[in-house]
């Protein structure tokens, strides 16, 4: 692979690591944004060999959290998450 089309592959996927801050609540953007920069990093640092997937997976996870924190969901809206952020322990419905 060129350093050309690493180049491309990166910025394709740093848009949607961008774009995956979705959600209403500040945690639910964090958490979304976190992960999906993590993945796009691990597969953008795999690609570009050493330092690898690790590294890149803390970059992206870095890039995505902080998007998901400094955007608001007027901002980028793509609905609400796909996994809910409340943990249901009996009868109670925790939000962290």
């Amino acid at each position: 692979m060129t350093m050309n089309q690493i180049l491309r592959v990166t910025l394709v996927l740093s848009a949607l690591a961008l774009l995956a801050g979705c959600g209403t609540r500040p945690g639910e953007r964090v958490g979304g944004g976190a992960a999906a920069g993590a993945g796009t990093g691990a597969v953008v640092g795999a690609i570009a060999g050493p330092p690898g997937a690790a590294v890149g997976a803390a970059v992206g996870a870095a890039a995505g959290g902080v998007t998901g924190a400094v955007t608001s969901p007027s901002q980028v809206n793509l609905g609400r998450p796909p996994v809910p952020n409340t943990v249901n322990v009996g009868n109670t419905t925790l939000h962290p």
